[in-house]
């Protein structure tokens, strides 16, 4: 099958349409089951990927890394780039350039708005974006999506709520831009004052006409809730560390409260936890973040780096 995104740039997820997170959730099961079987394959055999990180990252440096792996690539890893000509001065599109010169594809993590539009009008190669600062994060939106899918079936008629740093979050400001291509009951948004969404990221579900409601306790919406989303409270976006210490634990998920949740609900978190979660919930049937949402990480980023890198699709 051929692919919308090959040769594209993966920068946010108002790129998307319905049609293209559609495809991206059918290879993720077909990539899925090429690793549960086979452990991989070679259908990008030759192309090789540089992974940029100029902030820190586990997971998603991981999961790439291992993605293009499991897919027959290579890759040169850049994490910490403090270290490299970048210390020097080296500008953002002088280092995609070079780096691009050497791969098939750029993928970036930077802590800068914008950084990754700068990355992509620097090459034609093509650029993933693997978070910019508080901006977005498509490709663990797509993993977000593709394990509410996966465990449900379908998003339309769930209720979601996403809680915790929602101004800074940038994994919900991609989420919330993927949902409403699609048809969810409602999405409930409960933060502190201070880390309200900002009405831009609001918009989306507005012109879908989906029913968005903003809240500041949690038990309010715990027995409606059908995915609920924590995040954690992003303390190295703060300039006033003072507000952080008022705002960081504001939210905390402990048996008690899953206790108050659905039978049915499932409980998410983009990661890394640091105290918004207890421990003790791992345990829950419900809480999917390791035993689903991490693994689903690699399997969504094969997809894409298969759908970006290679015309025909067939698995």
């Amino acid at each position: 099958m051929d692919s919308s995104l090959f040769k594209k740039d993966i920068l946010t997820a108002s790129q998307f349409t319905k049609k293209d997170v559609e495809r991206v959730v059918a290879v993720t099961r077909s990539m899925r089951d090429i690793v549960d079987k086979d452990g991989s394959t070679d259908i990008l055999k030759g192309n090789i990927m540089t992974a940029l990180f100029y902030e820190p990252s586990s997971r998603t440096f991981g999961s790439f890394v291992a993605a293009m792996q499991r897919l027959g690539g290579g890759f040169i890893p850049l994490q910490g780039v403090v270290y490299s000509s970048v210390a020097k001065g080296e500008s953002l599109p002088d280092t995609v350039r070079t780096f691009a010169s050497f791969s098939d594809c750029i993928v970036l993590r930077h802590p800068q708005v914008g950084a990754a539009v700068t990355a992509a009008d620097a090459t034609a190669k093509p650029v993933i974006n693997a978070g910019d600062g508080p901006g977005e994060h498509p490709t663990q939106a797509l993993l977000d999506f593709f394990t509410i899918m996966d465990h449900f079936g379908s998003v339309d008629g769930l209720t979601i709520t996403l809680v915790g740093d929602l101004l800074n979050g940038r994994t919900v400001h991609s989420l919330i831009t993927l949902l409403s291509l699609f048809s969810p009951k409602a999405i409930h948004l409960v933060s502190p004052e201070v880390l309200k969404m900002t009405r831009d990221h609001l918009e989306g579900p507005k012109k879908s006409g989906i029913k968005v409601i903003e809240h500041e306790a949690l038990d309010d919406v715990l027995g409606e809730t059908d995915v609920l989303y924590a995040t954690r409270v992003q303390k190295e976006r703060f300039t006033d560390l003072d507000v952080y210490e008022k705002v960081k634990y504001s939210y905390i998920i402990t048996p008690d409260i899953m206790k108050k949740s659905k039978k049915t609900a499932i409980l998410m978190h983009p990661f890394p936890r640091l105290g918004e979660i207890d421990g003790a919930v791992d345990a829950d049937p419900r809480a999917l973040y390791l035993r689903a949402q991490i693994p689903n990480g690699m399997y969504v980023r094969m997809a894409l780096l298969a759908l970006v890198l290679k015309e025909d699709i067939s698995v």
